[in-house]
């Protein structure tokens, strides 16, 4: 045998598995950070080396780890612990006013007003960053492979086409929405606006308001997002950059959810499916917590959370929960950081943390009282257990909307819920076999994949890598101006020639017409 071809060849069939590119990850913080985090770690584990570009008042990312290295900016994020702290608790003031066209109004003007801010602190967090010319230098002398961002901030995809390197997202949402309506074809028709709580059956005043939520929300980034980045894109990127189109250039969008989940619609070809790639197999769990759970019997146990942002609850609204928890036979776990509530019962386990996936994949858990964050959702159908939600801010009740059309879950609205209301709710979605069954299908149908959902993610970041971007499969549709896209010039010169050839048509007749006059007048 000879040796060296064997090690030659060896090599070439390996070589791919094991290149070792360099990253460059514009994260952001809180929840969204969870879900990047998960593919941080399998980057270092395939060998690549990582770098995290992070603000000093960063909340879940920490500056030091052993998974990648941080570039700290000494400017504020706009996206830290206080900031989201008191807007979601202005959120919910606001929507426990009861439900009204002027609380609607309100909640809508509250979003505005703090997505401005925070959109403002992120431009100059930009600004900071790019006059920083030491520290751009030496971004741009790492020799990075790509860009991997959360685009809710445009701060990876403005610095990506600044250092002029590939850009792949970690996405479900950018800063002017839903990411499906930045990339791909939306018919409004079939395709609902985030917040309609609609789904893709709709009648035609489903559709009349689909259309005008639409409309409302391409305003909002027409007047409240869009100019305060477009100086700076001028400055930095040249007149000839946009807003939107620096998003519609990304090579490659990994979305955080499948078909499952989502309503089926039309996508492109460089938008890849990844929905529940943080789940996992449950590891076995903490033994005070297992003992717990065992300590349940035939009854099983239900689980609570509301999430990375809702900790509290008003004192009334949690001491309702408590005292319909304490009339199940069942056994509770409770992230809660609140006072401890009055009526709570002796079933009732309060924790500050827990480990969400490993409980939903105990065999003993029988429902998941959820606000309906993506995260969460996500983990609940791939182990199967239905889920009671409480949607509360932002996409929550959209997501758990397209639970409960499936049946897989049943939602109840929080701020006219008292304690009979919550407790029948949890009744209902135990006792009735179809929550179970349901989602254990959709379990099934998201678990019968030829690749689990995080090796697909990370098959085409290194894709992407290899091959310096993935422009074969960007559509240049972004170039067209408005009128090109839906093809109104086309039509307008269709129309325009039709009528050209219809009044030729018209005249010949008349001159036909008075031609056998004239004649028809002589022979007379």
């Amino acid at each position: 045998m000879n040796c060296p071809w064997v090690v030659t060849t060896l090599w070439l069939i390996y070589a791919p598995l094991v290149y070792g590119g360099k990253v460059l990850v514009v994260p952001l913080d809180g929840s969204h950070w969870v879900n990047m985090n998960v593919i941080i770690e399998e980057l270092y584990s395939r060998g690549h080396q990582v770098s995290v570009l992070r603000s000093f008042d960063s909340w879940y990312i920490k500056e030091t780890s052993q998974f990648y290295t941080s570039v700290t900016l000494d400017a504020e994020s706009g996206f830290d612990e206080d900031f989201l702290t008191e807007f979601v608790a202005q959120l919910l003031d606001i929507q426990r006013e009861g439900k009204s066209a002027w609380t609607r109004f309100k909640l809508e003007m509250e979003l505005i007003q703090k997505g401005s801010e925070m959109n403002q602190k992120m431009c100059k967090m930009l600004e900071l960053l790019f006059e920083n010319k030491d520290l751009i230098q030496s971004l741009q002398d790492a020799k990075y492979d790509l860009v991997l961002a959360d685009p809710v901030s445009p701060m990876g995809v403005i610095l990506a086409h600044y250092l002029r390197l590939p850009i792949v997202f970690n996405v479900r949402w950018t800063s002017q929405g839903e990411g499906h309506f930045s990339i791909a074809p939306s018919p409004l028709s079939y395709v609902p606006m985030t917040g309609s709580e609609l789904s893709d059956k709709m009648s035609f005043p489903e559709r009349v308001l689909n259309v005008m939520i639409f409309g409302f929300t391409e305003f909002q980034i027409a007047y409240f997002v869009s100019p305060i980045y477009d100086a700076f894109i001028k400055k930095y990127l040249g007149p000839n950059a946009d807003f939107i189109s620096l998003f519609q250039a990304a090579d490659l969008w990994l979305m955080r959810v499948d078909f499952v989940f989502e309503f089926p619609r039309p996508t492109m070809p460089n938008v890849v499916y990844m929905g529940g790639f943080q789940c996992r197999p449950a590891k076995p769990l903490p033994q005070h917590l297992e003992d717990f759970v065992q300590s349940s019997g035939e009854h099983g146990v239900i689980i609570m959370s509301l999430g990375t942002f809702i900790s509290t609850l008003p004192q009334d609204l949690a001491d309702e929960i408590a005292a319909a928890f304490a009339k199940l036979p069942q056994k509770v776990i409770w992230r809660y950081k609140g006072d401890r509530p009055a009526t709570l019962g002796n079933n009732t386990l309060l924790v500050d943390w827990m480990p969400q996936n490993d409980l939903l994949g105990h065999p003993k858990i029988k429902l998941f009282v959820a606000h309906g964050g993506t995260n969460g959702v996500q983990e609940a159908i791939y182990h199967g257990v239905p889920i009671l939600g409480l949607p509360l801010i932002f996409d929550q009740r959209d997501n758990l909307f397209r639970i409960e059309v499936r049946g897989a879950g049943k939602i109840i609205d929080f701020f006219t819920m008292n304690e009979d209301i919550f407790f029948q709710g949890i009744q209902e979605v135990l006792t009735e076999p179809s929550y179970r069954l349901n989602i254990q299908r959709l379990s099934r149908l998201h678990r019968d994949q030829p690749m689990k959902p995080l090796d697909t993610a990370l098959f085409w970041i290194e894709f992407v890598m290899r091959h310096k971007g993935a422009a074969h499969l960007r559509t240049e549709s972004y170039r067209l101006p408005w009128y090109s896209y839906h093809s109104v010039d086309v039509i307008l010169f269709l129309i325009t020639v039709t009528l050209v050839i219809l009044l030729l048509f018209a005249g010949l007749l008349w001159s036909c017409f008075r031609l056998c006059i004239k004649r028809k007048l002589k022979s007379d």
